[in-house]
This record gives structure tokens, C-alpha cells and sequence, in this order.
């Protein structure tokens, strides 16, 4: 059944995956690359308020318009389902219901984690919780489990990590060049990072190995 309703959809770097308030006629998975969620306030300020990465949901059954702008930060694939088959398909088929809700629980478990992110955390925390946020999600790791050296190339330029970290652009280039000195990531260009200790990145970053808080 979901083979006959999905299809596939693929935006350049930069491209607006839909609008907040645009209706959405689909709902979708994540397959490759990274996309950002933002909220434009009254006043005209925009706020990044996620990050999509692979395997991340986009839509929820029964919601008709889009909460948020979805912008597509590196080249992105995502596998698509039409909404009103979907919501037919689950009401018949358990196993898929289960496994949203699984989904939703984990995004709700993301934005709780965020909110500690952005509340309690020093700017080196934030930094260090982001490269790792985004390490952990890497196919490359999970094929690893974590042993060894990470490499990844970070989706958000240093203003983008500004405004998802509400710091500024002055302080991530300083955190940045202070976890490089310390040797907790290497970095070859701007967005090429390595992590020698996945564990020594969590530990700058106020986290244990199974992503819970340090008190």
C-alpha cells in the first residue's frame, strides 16, 4: 500500500520545501540531506525552531497547513506519501499508526532537549551540542557505533548557527576555534569536521553517551 502513494521530491540547497500556512496535501520523510524549520514572528523576526535530519518526519495526519517553513539547507530527497491516503492507510494498518507516534515521541523528546539547549547551557555547550546532535544522527556513526574518529560536514553556516543557538556570530567562531584548540573536533574549511572522541564531545557538551544531561 504505501509503495502505491509515495513518490520522491528532491530541492536544491536553499529551496523552500513549503511555506508556514501553505496547505499541506503531503506528509514525508526525510531519505538524504538536512532542512531547517523557522517561524516568522508578528514583528517580521524569523527564529530557527529545528533541524530535520534523515529519517525525521514532515506533516502530521489531520493538520492541513504547515506550522513552519521548511527550507532545505543542503540538497535534500524526501520520500513523500499524499496525505489522504496516508491517513486512510493507518487507520487500517496499526504497525505505521505505532511507528508516527514513536516518531512524534522523539520529536517531542528533541524540542525538550532543545529547550535545555537554548536555556541552561554555556555557548560552548551549545556549540559542542549541536556538532554532536548532528554527529550521533550520521549514518556513517551508526554503521561505526560510535567507535573511532567522526567526520562530518556540518549543514548550518556560522550565521545559520548563530540564529538556531540565539548567540552571535562572533561568539560560535570563537567556541569553534576554542574546541578546535582544545582538540575536541579538527576542521578542515569551515564545515569539514572531524571528532577524534565522540565521548570527549559529549562531555563538552554537558551530555553522557546516551544523550542524557550531566548534572
Amino acid at each position: 500500500m504505501l509503495e502505491q502513494i509515495k513518490y520522491y521530491r528532491s530541492f536544491e540547497a536553499g529551496q523552500t520545501v513549503i511555506w508556514s500556512g501553505d496547505r499541506m496535501d503531503f506528509v514525508a520523510s526525510v531519505v538524504t540531506g538536512i532542512a531547517t524549520l523557522t517561524q516568522t514572528m508578528e514583528d517580521g523576526r524569523r527564529q530557527m525552531v529545528g533541524l530535520l535530519l534523515p529519517s525525521d518526519f514532515v506533516g502530521r495526519p489531520g493538520r492541513e497547513v504547515a506550522p513552519y517553513d521548511v527550507t532545505a539547507t543542503t540538497d535534500l530527497v524526501m520520500c513523500c506519501f499524499r496525505k489522504k491516503p496516508f491517513e486512510e492507510m493507518m487507520s487500517h494498518t496499526p504497525h505505521v499508526a505505532q511507528r508516527l507516534l514513536e516518531m512524534t515521541l522523539d520529536e517531542l523528546d528533541a524540542a525538550r532537549e532543545w529547550m535545555l539547549l537554548l536555556g541552561r547551557k554555556t555557548a560552548r555547550e551549545k556549540i559542542a551540542s549541536l556538532v554532536a546532535i548532528i554527529a550521533r544522527r550520521d549514518v556513517s556513526l551508526q554503521q561505526k557505533g560510535g567507535k573511532g574518529p567522526v567526520v562530518v560536514d556540518l549543514p548550518l553556516t556560522r550565521e545559520a548557527m548563530a540564529d538556531y543557538l540565539g548567540l552571535t556570530l562572533e561568539t560560535v567562531s570563537r567556541q569553534i576555534s576554542a574546541l578546535k584548540r582544545d582538540g575536541v573536533i579538527s576542521l578542515e574549511g569551515k564545515r569539514h569536521v572531524t571528532i577524534p572522541s565522540l565521548d570527549r564531545l559529549l562531555e563538552e557538551a554537558g551530555d553522557d553517551s546516551d544523550g542524557g544531561f550531566l548534572g
